[in-house]
């Protein structure tokens, strides 16, 4: 595949995630975001925090997840939108429930939309 083409559906993929966290927000009353720029930058954050962050995160809590069959890896999920939250201006999350419930409207947005932010081909 060609550089250019490469190039064009990460833009696709992040504008599609962006996309999806505002359908998220909307749905969501403890969730906010200011605007569409900040949607996007909420998406190319939670990008980069899945696949630096994420993988350290679940081989540390592997103990944890194995005792609650998976469940943990919600929590998380979780625990990176609140750090996105506190990084991102213009972007505010409620509590950690909020971002337990954004995380799981935001996945299945993702899935609905075909969006893949984070995760390998």
């Amino acid at each position: 595949m060609s550089k250019s083409r490469e190039a064009f559906q990460i833009i696709t993929q992040l504008v599609l995630g962006a996309i999806s966290v505002l359908i998220a927000q909307y749905i969501l009353p403890g969730v906010d975001v200011t605007d569409f720029f900040t949607a996007l930058v909420v998406a190319a954050l939670l990008t980069l925090l899945n696949l630096t962050i994420k993988p350290i995160l679940i081989f540390l809590t592997i103990p944890i997840t194995i005792l609650t069959l998976g469940l943990f890896l919600l929590a998380v999920n979780a625990i990176l939108i609140l750090l996105a939250a506190e990084i991102i201006p213009g972007f505010s999350v409620d509590g950690f429930w909020w971002a337990l419930l954004f995380s799981l409207i935001l996945s299945l947005i993702n899935s609905l939309l075909g969006v893949n932010l984070g995760r390998s081909r």
